[in-house]
């Protein structure tokens, strides 16, 4: 009786879903306890990443539905270097500036596919979508502060640029993505990440790995194993049996998390302007996600492949 009345409720996919969501929430916490720089934590997040997720692809047995075609192949290794490079911008982006603004600023990557889709592919944009365009670079203008003091070079040292390239690599890698259909999201995330090793392994630092503590390696292990493996399993094994109004919803669990975190446990203390900044960055992306009532399945499939880049 209870058990089907919490079924009602939530369902197990909503369920796996929130929890990604809100584990996630967490990574920026847990970049900044590990003391390792963007490129090393990546290094080791996609290392986790291929050898979990490559398990999970055989074990629920997807690589016997999924067609290998060399073009797409392609697609997906491109898009796998853009991925990678997202990590690293946003892992970056939290060494330089608050989880909070690097977060908000990275969040706006859909809107960037936004602008970047009407000038490259020729998309209509909608009035929503211009009013969300305004009202986020309006939030970022914000964030950064603009008064009489300001100027390009604190912008720069601000780190809020790495979170800006953060949010323009995740929207190439939701553009390049389009018309990926013949491989589970299992595979294109194995090969995306097990491109990730060779591409990052001549920048490595291995000097960074020594020195470290017990618990900076506690911290390292649960990013790559429960941030990214585990995580991973749990948002992808729930979208294919979730709306994609619900998933658009959950999705904004993610960002919550995470500045709830930095303030309640790193103690960042965001200025009047900031927030007013961050909420302006969270209503834009909230009037972008306006769908028109007949969405198709096609459009949902290509939603959950845009809300997965975000991870």
């Amino acid at each position: 009786m209870v058990q089907q009345a919490f079924n009602n409720r939530i369902s197990l996919p909503a369920l796996k879903m929130i929890l990604s969501m809100i584990i996630f929430g967490s990574v920026g916490f847990f970049s900044v306890q590990t003391n390792l720089p963007s490129i090393e934590l990546v290094f080791v997040r996609c290392i986790f990443a291929t050898v979990f997720l490559s398990l999970c692809w055989l074990i629920t047995g997807q690589y016997k539905q999924d067609k290998w075609e060399i073009k797409e192949v392609i697609q997906i290794l491109v898009c796998g270097f853009f991925l990678v490079f997202n990590w690293v911008f946003l892992f970056k982006s939290f060494e330089n500036t608050s989880i909070t603004i690097a977060i908000s600023i990275y969040h706006l990557a859909p809107i960037i596919v936004l602008i970047i889709g009407s000038i490259v592919f020729k998309e209509k944009l909608t009035i929503f979508s211009v009013v969300s365009i305004i009202i986020c670079f309006v939030g970022v203008l914000l964030i950064a502060g603009i008064d009489k003091d300001f100027s390009s070079g604190s912008l720069l040292s601000s780190g809020m640029i790495w979170g800006l390239l953060a949010a323009l690599f995740y929207a190439f890698t939701t553009l390049f993505g389009k018309g990926i259909k013949n491989m589970s999201a299992y595979a294109v995330t194995f090969l995306q990440t097990f491109l990730g090793i060779f591409l990052l392994l001549p920048f490595i630092d291995f000097a960074a790995f020594e020195g470290l503590t017990q618990i900076n390696w506690t911290y390292i292990i649960a990013t790559g194993l429960i941030h990214t493996g585990i995580v991973y399993y749990l948002f992808f094994d729930s979208l294919r049996d979730l709306s994609t109004k619900l998933i658009s919803i959950l999705v904004f669990l993610d960002p919550a998390v995470a500045i709830l975190l930095d303030i309640l446990l790193i103690g960042f203390r965001p200025t009047f302007m900031q927030v007013t900044g961050v909420t302006f960055i969270f209503i834009g992306m909230a009037i972008s996600l306006k769908k028109s009532k007949g969405e198709t399945s096609k459009v949902k499939e290509q939603r959950i492949e845009e809300d997965a880049g975000v991870l």
